[in-house]
């Protein structure tokens, strides 16, 4: 059987029996195709069933050598093991030649955080005279108030906003679902901007449920929402490099440094393992405590 057979087996695979999202597949598939093209061009005649486990190591110095950073290697070296594990169950090969496949050792770097003070000028630098203004200021709330992804937010639905109980419903990687708490600035923002600016803006079909729409009353792009956030640090005097991911690291690390329980703040994001939320404890492990939401600067006074 050829590569081009058996890596359509694995996606189908992947998609049937293990119900991986479509964006883990297509890095699944990119990456095993990059396999393919290196076996194909510096090891012509060795197919998949005979692949050794030193050709696989030439591979995996090969693609740093071309610069790809240790995360991605990681991701890449994870999904060629998941491959040639998928061919020893449906018994292509006896013995896995991944199986000892090393993986860079990745830094647990604490990624760039704003201060309140900047997450407050951002905020004060948004001209609420301009159309969108408004949506712009419940983006960044609403991002900072409750650690959401862009991915979260471009797909943030109206059905799934309860300011009754405040809380988000949110559906994130893998589709997902998960709650999250709905801070009083936050939810005051977003208010104001369902009740009074989105009302104004002409529904495309499709769109009709979706929170953040654009002009023509389609939903935003996740480079939109990532120009708005940098527009809004530009506009503070903010010199560091941020991302709308910033503000997610910076709900998780002031909830951390101001007590919140670990394990609650991993619900939260929505980590699958502790391991990934714990970059945020920094020495701090002594402060955290059992609670919640109320060590969030947003979340303290719940009234609006």
């Amino acid at each position: 059987m050829s590569w081009n057979a058996y890596i359509r087996n694995f996606e189908m695979y992947l998609q049937l029996e293990k119900s991986l999202a479509k964006n883990s597949i297509e890095a699944y598939m990119r990456d095993i195709s990059r396999l393919k093209e290196y076996m194909q061009t510096s090891w012509q005649g060795v197919g998949v069933e005979s692949i050794t486990h030193a050709q696989l190591q030439s591979f995996v110095l090969w693609a740093a050598q071309l610069g790809l950073s240790a995360r991605s290697q990681a991701r890449m070296i994870s999904g060629i093991k998941a491959f040639f594990k998928y061919l020893v169950l449906e018994d292509v090969i006896v013995k896995n030649p991944a199986a000892l496949l090393s993986a860079p050792k990745l830094g647990r770097k604490l990624p760039q955080v704003l201060s309140v003070d900047e997450i407050d000028g951002m905020i004060r630098a948004l001209d609420l005279s301009q159309p969108m203004g408004q949506r712009n200021k419940a983006i960044i709330e609403v991002m900072y108030g409750s650690g959401l992804r862009v991915s979260e937010v471009v797909e943030m639905k109206i059905s799934d906003v309860f300011f009754k109980d405040e809380f988000l419903k949110i559906t994130g990687k893998g589709n997902k679902q998960r709650l999250v708490p709905l801070g009083s600035s936050a939810a005051r923002e977003l208010k104001l901007y369902l009740d009074h600016h989105r009302v104004l803006i002409p529904l495309q079909k499709g769109f009709e449920d979706h929170v953040f729409l654009n002009r023509r009353g389609k939903k935003l792009s996740r480079v939109m929402i990532f120009n708005i956030v940098k527009q809004a640090a530009s506009l503070a005097g903010i010199s560091k490099e941020i991302s709308p991911h910033t503000l997610r690291h910076s709900f998780a690390t002031h909830l951390v440094e101001g007590g919140a329980d670990l394990r609650a703040v991993q619900d939260m994001l929505g980590h699958e393992s502790i391991t990934t939320t714990e970059i945020y404890t920094h020495l701090d492990r002594e402060y955290l405590r059992e609670n919640l939401v109320s060590f969030h600067p947003r979340g303290k006074n719940r009234a609006f």
